[in-house]
């Protein structure tokens, strides 16, 4: 009997205790984020620590793309459990049927911003697409020689020297195009809901082609741009401009005419280790993780808590695209235009690359 006994208190230890280390004993989840100073930013105000503190175990990939979860998803071959998007891109996979829904009795968003947040994903930070610019040939932001808009931006004669654009992907490409050619901000959307309104914006950058000397592909890309010189202008993310700075790159950039955005995290449709990776979704989008942030990449976080706890200084919160004084000067990206009109727009703009 009291062998009995003991065996069934040994079960019971042993159900207990699994049921304690669950997470840890859980398979590892793939989080797949992009490269450079945006990834190490992630791993060391999120991953790493969220990883720790639930032991739950990532397997971290580079190299973030929502084509390439859509054909995973397509492929019935899924590998990936969280993946960083822009929010248009996120908001294309949606509407194609490649993500799943974010199960919000798990990941608590009551203290995100609005409109930082979707059925299909959950806002990390918000970041602007700026026009980035050497600042020794153009001078410092605010001066009079230096560029000030999208339309100085595209004018080679009053500012001549080489520029960057976006390659193969058409997120925040059209819009400072149609700013450039005179559509006010709040019309962009209305103009770029047509055929005739995307090809518009495609003429104005197909005039400007000649002078773009390299169409990035990556946020790391482009800090190297400005770090090596190489081009004398360039659209891009201002968090990678920031830390390019801190790196010596002689690099300015504003916020006037930039696309407010935010990064998010989506789950490929059949995620093979959907619940623990929503688990670790819910840990990562706390604001003691978020308010970290600022210090490894100039982005605002998401979750509103984040502000009021964070020992970031003064300076650096007012240089945050979140913060309300830089918020009016951009354009908020339209996700209602990316899930029905990016698909389209994306197959133009690469016919255009390919001329």
């Amino acid at each position: 009997m009291k062998t009995t006994q003991h065996l069934y208190r040994s079960a019971v230890a042993a159900a207990a205790a699994l049921s304690l280390s669950g997470a840890a004993l859980a398979e590892p989840i793939t989080v797949v984020s992009w490269g450079g100073s945006y990834g190490a930013a992630q791993d060391k105000a999120l991953f790493n620590d969220a990883s720790k503190n639930t032991g739950i175990k990532i397997v971290r990939e580079s190299g973030a793309s929502m084509s390439k979860a859509c054909l995973q998803v397509q492929s019935g071959s899924v590998t990936w459990d969280l993946v960083v998007s822009g929010s248009g891109g996120a908001a294309s996979a949606a509407a194609k049927g490649c993500l799943e829904k974010i199960d919000f009795n798990v990941v608590d968003v009551s203290n995100f911003y609005p409109n930082t947040y979707t059925d299909y994903c959950v806002g990390s930070d918000v970041f602007a697409t700026v026009m980035a610019w050497n600042t020794d040939k153009y001078g410092q932001p605010g001066s009079a020689t230096a560029p000030k808009s999208w339309a100085d931006f595209f004018d080679v004669k009053k500012f001549p020297g080489t520029r960057a654009y976006r390659a193969n992907n058409v997120d925040g490409a059209l819009e400072p195009a149609l700013m450039a050619d005179g559509v006010p901000a709040e019309k962009v959307y209305e103009v770029l809901s047509t055929e005739e309104g995307i090809k518009r914006a495609l003429n104005k950058i197909r005039q400007l082609k000649p002078h773009i000397a390299v169409f990035w592909d990556s946020g790391a890309q482009q800090a190297q741009l400005m770090k090596d010189a190489e081009v004398d202008m360039t659209t891009g993310w201002n968090g990678r401009f920031d830390n390019a700075k801190k790196d010596g790159a002689k690099v300015g950039y504003t916020f006037n005419q930039a696309l407010l955005d935010y990064d998010c995290f989506a789950m490929p449709k059949g995620a093979p280790n959907k619940a623990t990776a929503m688990k670790f979704l819910a840990e990562i989008s706390k604001a003691k993780y978020q308010a970290n942030l600022p210090f490894h990449i100039t982005y605002g976080p998401t979750n509103k808590k984040a502000y009021e706890i964070t020992t970031a200084p003064k300076e650096l919160i007012e240089a945050l695209p979140s913060h309300p004084k830089n918020v009016p000067l951009m354009l908020p990206i339209n996700l209602e235009w990316y899930a029905k009109h990016r698909t389209r727009a994306l197959e133009l703009y690469m016919e255009l690359l390919s001329e």
